[in-house]
């Protein structure tokens, strides 16, 4: 298994570092096509990564990977949504938007691998801890679908308020900077607080997200890569769907069901085993469900997407 962490490791790292020193050198407005490509690419290297686990590893692995992926994807979507309100705060211009999602997507790398590990220490040290995961991803997805609305305050951020008070942060972007200097003085760009404000978003959504993989699969290497895989795919989804929300409205209690449902999964695995390919198909279920009655029963509420609440 060692040999496969090196090789996804290195993988990564060099798809990354050909996405940004290669396809996106150039600063530039990254249209459906081009996102829609790229969206394509990421789920068939995940498809062809969840392949190479069932040649080498068998079924079950197989089956877990897939279904740790489909969880981690599905929620990520939510992720979307406030990524274009910290965007909007920012007004982040739309050609900057891509290198921030970079960056944002490799810090997450990075805390990912730390909250997977933690997780999985304290499952295999504590097992009561499950019955914690679980109880709290039952409360979350009964949350989530009692409040559709997503609010974010990034003027409220920690992190952009300890930023603020270490160095000065400038009112206008410099290109796609994240520091400069003028007049002998450092000052940070809003750029940097755009990045600050997506890591410890995705910080928040991970504390939801990774207790659901975990229900899944015990694994570290399999919870870690269906996440890499999926947030990896996501950042390429979010200039294809930005335009495209609403249309999927009924998606948000879907994503709260399967919250749910991971929770009560975790809460009675001491007294029945949920098989993984059972897992697969009730997820995959309500993902279906939610997105075709989304379909045939369309928001009636026209608009935009509701500007961030700055109280």
């Amino acid at each position: 298994m060692t040999l496969w962490w090196i090789f996804f490791g290195v993988f990564i790292l060099a798809m990354l570092a050909l996405d940004l020193g290669v396809f996106n050198r150039k600063v530039h407005v990254i249209k459906m096509k081009e996102s829609l490509l790229w969206t394509a690419f990421w789920v068939i290297l995940a498809l062809l990564f969840c392949a190479g686990i069932y040649f080498f590893y068998g079924h079950g692995k197989a089956m877990e990977f897939f279904a740790g992926y489909l969880i981690e994807y599905s929620l990520s979507i939510d992720n979307l949504f406030v990524f274009m309100l910290i965007f909007r705060f920012f007004k982040v211009p739309l050609e900057y938007e891509h290198k921030a999602l970079f960056w944002g997507i490799l810090m997450a790398l990075v805390t990912r691998a730390v909250f997977i590990f933690a997780g999985v220490a304290l499952i295999n040290t504590f097992s009561w801890v499950m019955y914690i995961f679980g109880a709290f991803l039952v409360f979350t997805g009964i949350k989530m679908a009692m409040n559709k609305q997503t609010e974010v305050h990034p003027d409220r951020n920690v992190a952009i308020k300890l930023l603020r008070f270490f160095i000065p942060v400038k009112k206008e972007f410099s290109g796609a900077k994240f520091f400069v200097v003028q007049n002998g003085v450092r000052f940070a760009t809003p750029m940097l607080a755009v990045l600050l404000a997506l890591e410890t978003t995705d910080i928040l959504f991970a504390i939801d997200s990774i207790p659901a993989v975990l229900a899944i699969s015990k694994d570290p290497f399999i919870v870690y890569t269906s996440n890499v895989f999926a947030i990896l795919g996501l950042r390429s989804l979010f200039f294809a769907i930005s335009g495209l929300m609403k249309l999927f409205h009924l998606l948000h209690y879907g994503l709260a069901a399967i919250l749910s449902f991971v929770g009560v999964k975790m809460l009675i695995e001491d007294f029945f085993h949920v098989p993984v390919i059972a897992s697969l198909t009730v997820i995959a279920s309500i993902l279906i469900v939610s997105i075709v009655t989304s379909i045939i029963w369309p928001d009636k509420e026209e608009g935009e997407v509701p500007p961030v609440t700055m109280e």
